[in-house]
C-alpha cells in the first residue's frame, strides 16, 4: 500500500508460498516476508536486523532510543527518526515504529497496527500531525485487530478439537504447521504427497482449514 502497489492478499500468498528454491519474491513479497520476520521472534534489535537487514543493529538501537513518552506517541518520534533518515523506507519505519509501541506496552511481539491504520499520506506528516495521524491509526487497527483475533482463535479452537479424529501418520505435526503459518501448501506437511492432499481435504470437510485459492492447481490452505 504505502509503495503504491496493489497486490492484495492472494496475491501476496502466491509471491511467498508458490517459490521455487532460487525465485525472488519480487517487491510486494519482499514487504510480506520483512514483516513475517518482524512478527515471529521476541522483539528485540537483533530480530528486527533481520526483518530489516539493510539497517545496521546500532542504527535501528539508535531510532528505538528516539522514541519517548507515551507509547504512541514513542512509535510515532521513531517513524518520524527513521522516515527523516531515510525517507523512501517506509516499510521499515513501520515495522520499527509498531516494534517501539510494542516495547511500549510491554508486549513481547511485533503486531501490526500502524502499519495497517496509517494512510500513504499520513507517512508525508511530521510532529504533532503525525502523531495525531497515529493516535487514529492505533484506535482504527486495534478494533480490526481484536476481530481477527477473536476469528483466528476460534478457526483454532475448532481445528484442535478435530485434531484427535485425524488418523494419518504424521497429522499432528501437520496440525500444528496450520496453526503457526498463514498458509501451507500440501507438499510442505510432513506427510507423502497424496497423503497430504488426503489431508487438507478432509480438514476441509470438517471445516478445520479452509482452500484459500479457489484454484484446481497450486492450492494453498490456512485455518
Amino acid at each position: 500500500m504505502f509503495s503504491g502497489r496493489q497486490e492484495r492478499a492472494a496475491e501476496l500468498r502466491d509471491a511467498v508460498h508458490l517459490l521455487r528454491p532460487g525465485d525472488l519474491p519480487g517487491p510486494a513479497g519482499e514487504t510480506y516476508l520483512a514483516w513475517q520476520r518482524a512478527v515471529e521472534g521476541p522483539v528485540s534489535v537483533k530480530a528486527l536486523g533481520r526483518a530489516v537487514p539493510t539497517f545496521e543493529p546500532g542504527l535501528i538501537a539508535m531510532w528505538l532510543d528516539a522514541g519517548k513518552g507515551l507509547p504512541v506517541t514513542r512509535a510515532a518520534m521513531v517513524l518520524e527518526a527513521v522516515l527523516m533518515d531515510a525517507p523512501r523506507a517506509e516499510t521499515k519505519g513501520l515495522i520499527l515504529a509498531d516494534a517501539a509501541l510494542a516495547q511500549a506496552l510491554g508486549w513481547g511481539h511485533l503486531v501490526p497496527l500502524l502499519a495497517g491504520g496509517l494512510k500513504r499520506a499520513d507517512l508525508r506528516k511530521r510532529g504533532d500531525d503525525l502523531r495525531f495521524a497515529c493516535h487514529r491509526a492505533f484506535v482504527s487497527s486495534t478494533i480490526e485487530a481484536e476481530r481477527l483475533a477473536a476469528d483466528l482463535a476460534r478457526r483454532a479452537a475448532h481445528l484442535k478439537a478435530v485434531a484427535p479424529k485425524l488418523r494419518a501418520k504424521g497429522a499432528g505435526d501437520a496440525v500444528e504447521m496450520f496453526l503457526t503459518r498463514d498458509a501451507l501448501t500440501p507438499s510442505a506437511l510432513p506427510l507423502p504427497d497424496r497423503a497430504a492432499r488426503r489431508l487438507c481435504d478432509r480438514l476441509v470437510d470438517l471445516g478445520a482449514i479452509r482452500e484459500l485459492t479457489g484454484r484446481d492447481t497450486f492450492r494453498l490452505y490456512g485455518v
